[in-house]
């Protein structure tokens, strides 16, 4: 059977900043969610990757610590508002491949950002991770930070995904009103990072964001990189494309953009009630179905109260 978890959290709200390392955390300031409930925002595709359309509520089951849970609601969400970060990897190891992918992510940002309705953002990093362009639905100040990046230095992706996840995309509320997700371009070799990868993935978890990775690898064995993009992608209910040639990362965009456009809702309220501030992983089922392949997160982070 199809399986996959969902995300709850409060989070400490931080200040905005440019880079991670200046970011500080403000103990007074709290976002305040409705603690009774857990949203689970999913993916559901056959075998052959096409999506399927047609479940309902009746078709699904939510198991939390093995215990059934009563879905409270349940929606097939096609037109979401998008809180959307693209994270560009700007180091050295991915120079030849550059031009390309500034181009990809260029017809990904047409496709996708409705002005008035979605927002975006834009952020490098090599050394260092850098807003280049804030959450705005002007598709041309994004297209033109995109295109002003220039390739250079180490690689700093987990401090990337820590700041646009804390910093940017945490901040609309209610969460379940909007649908947040990172791209990240990048080949995964993270060697300048302030933060490591668990911390990184933690803070996306926190945050409901739904992680999507473009492997830059160009070589035909999986690297390390690749590894690391796999992992932060399964856990959030993201998916990972290696497109082994250039011409190949404008499908792995539109890929992406399809499956923003082709999800459904969950809501559920935990039976027991736990409010301890840890990781909780629950199991979406599909009744009868084991043909159909479910995306989604491995569980939430519930507040602590």
């Amino acid at each position: 059977m199809a399986m996959c978890c969902a995300v709850l959290y409060a989070q400490q709200a931080a200040p905005v900043a440019q880079k991670p390392d200046e970011l500080v955390e403000d103990p007074g300031t709290r976002i305040i969610l409705d603690v009774t409930r857990v949203n689970m925002l999913f993916t559901v595709t056959d075998k052959k990757g096409r999506f399927v359309t047609d479940l309902t509520k009746d078709d699904f089951q939510v198991f939390e610590a093995k215990k059934p849970q009563a879905i409270a609601e349940f929606t097939a969400e096609t037109d979401l508002p998008l809180r959307l970060a693209i994270l560009i990897d700007t180091s050295n190891s991915i120079r030849e491949r550059f031009k390309f992918e500034q181009e990809a992510a260029v017809s990904f940002i047409q496709s996708v950002v409705h002005m008035g309705h979605d927002k975006a953002m834009v952020v490098s990093f090599d050394t260092s991770a850098e807003l280049v362009t804030d959450l705005i639905d002007d598709t041309e100040k994004l297209e033109a930070g995109i295109r002003g990046l220039r390739p250079g230095g180490g690689t700093a992706m987990y401090d990337a995904i820590y700041f646009a996840c804390r910093d940017k995309l945490s901040k609309d509320q209610p969460r379940h009103k909007f649908r947040r997700a990172i791209v990240i371009v990048s080949d995964g070799d993270d060697n300048q990072s302030q933060y490591s990868r668990d911390q990184a993935l933690e803070m996306a978890q926190k945050a409901d964001v739904v992680v999507y990775a473009i492997s830059t690898n160009s070589m035909h064995v999986e690297t390390e990189g690749d590894k690391v993009l796999k992992y932060l992608t399964l856990e959030t209910g993201g998916q990972s494309f290696f497109p082994f040639k250039v011409e190949d990362l404008e499908q792995s965009f539109e890929n992406i953009a399809n499956e923003l456009r082709h999800q459904y809702n969950i809501f559920y309220r935990p039976e027991p009630l736990k409010t301890d501030g840890l990781y909780h992983t629950v199991e979406l089922k599909v009744k009868g179905r084991k043909e159909l392949v479910v995306r989604c997160r491995k569980g939430y982070y519930a507040p602590k109260l």
